[in-house]
């Protein structure tokens, strides 16, 4: 015969007492400050930071302080003395320096607020590995210079180069264009009605050397032509308003100004139908020809005028004239010698001709 089941009775009442007693077992583990959460390389290592300094978890920045200047005055390497109460298992590291060391980190963890939070998290939250790996190195490996102050000092120092940069520029281009005697008859001529020129070879007490007289005589020369002389492009006059610290400034400006420009544009050439004022022609002339507003300011009044006469913001008129620039270019190389000389090295010896060599 068939031994008679076992009743089932105690195995059901085992079941139920283990799943009353289960969420409290798991809260418990995990509301305890087990030696899980404290990793070696992080923080104070496997010691307590808080055991460490002898303060509880409620201590205050000043019992803090308090307490780390005289644990480091007690493990100072140069002060240390060997104490009875010093000696116990897993209590004291092996040396002075050791301690001396694992005070001042235990000090540095809890002395800043964000670095004591993450490290209270840390014992409350073992299970949390990489999390805490994370935070601790995000916080020692972060700049301790504020990123905006970096940035802000490296557009002050773009803009002063900028701003000497084309300072330079612009005094080599009116030193050149004082060489060029178109320029320089001119400008000694206003000279000589003001009377600049009889000021500089006045003599008196203070007589003046011929290389002082054509020093003064040349910066005068100077001066007149940057009064009378608009130098566009590369090397015009550097503004403020240019440089990029005010670039920057004036974005925001810039931005709400063409939506504006752009709106009424749209508004005015789109929907009423208005036609083009001279100004807006440019403008479209301008983007035909695929240059900057600086590059096309830079050049010469007639040039402007000519592309008004032939009605160049009209796409079919433009058409005609890009191909009428291109065929005279074309007429242009061919007949300049050096381009010449450039297409016969191409058909003889340029890099697409196979030659042999007899040794």
């Amino acid at each position: 015969m068939a031994a008679p089941l076992a009743p089932r009775g105690g195995a059901g009442v085992a079941g139920q007492c283990w799943l009353v007693l289960l969420p409290p077992l798991l809260l418990a583990l995990l509301l305890a400050r087990s030696a899980g959460a404290l990793v070696e390389g992080l923080y104070c290592g496997t010691r307590d930071c808080y055991e460490v300094l002898g303060v509880s978890r409620t201590a205050g920045k000043a019992e803090i302080a308090r307490a780390y200047r005289q644990l480091a005055r007690r493990y100072h390497p140069d002060r240390y003395r060997p104490e009875p109460g010093d000696e116990g298992p897993g209590r004291t590291p092996q040396s002075a320096e050791e301690a001396f060391l694992l005070v001042a980190t235990a000090y540095e963890t809890l002395k800043d607020e964000e670095t004591r939070k993450d490290y209270d998290y840390m014992l409350d939250h073992p299970e949390e590995y990489y999390s805490h790996y994370y935070h601790y190195y995000s916080r020692r490996l972060a700049p301790k210079v504020d990123v905006r102050v970096v940035i802000l000092v490296s557009v002050c120092a773009i803009s002063v180069f900028q701003f000497f940069s084309w300072w330079n520029s612009y005094d080599k281009a009116i030193s050149y264009l004082a060489t060029v005697p178109k320029y320089r008859i001119q400008a000694m001529e206003i000279a000589k009605q003001q009377g600049l020129l009889r000021k500089a070879k006045e003599k008196g007490r203070n007589k003046k050397s011929k290389e002082e007289i054509r020093d003064e005589e040349e910066n005068i020369i100077k001066n007149i032509i940057k009064s009378k002389i608009d130098i566009k492009g590369g090397y015009q006059k550097p503004q403020i308003c240019d440089l990029l610290l005010f670039q920057i400034l004036l974005a925001p400006f810039h931005l709400c100004s063409y939506i504006v420009w752009y709106c009424r544009w749209i508004y005015n050439f789109n929907i009423k139908g208005k036609e083009y004022g001279e100004e807006e022609r440019l403008y479209i002339i301008r983007k035909s020809m695929k240059m900057s507003k600086s590059q096309f300011d830079s050049l010469e009044d007639h040039q402007k005028e000519t592309f008004l006469k032939r009605e160049l913001w009209i796409k079919e008129n433009y058409e005609v004239y890009k191909q009428e620039q291109e065929e005279e270019l074309k007429k242009k190389l061919a007949n300049d010698p050096r381009w010449k000389r450039y297409r016969r090295w191409m058909k003889n010896e340029g890099p697409g001709r196979l030659t042999f060599v007899d040794d």
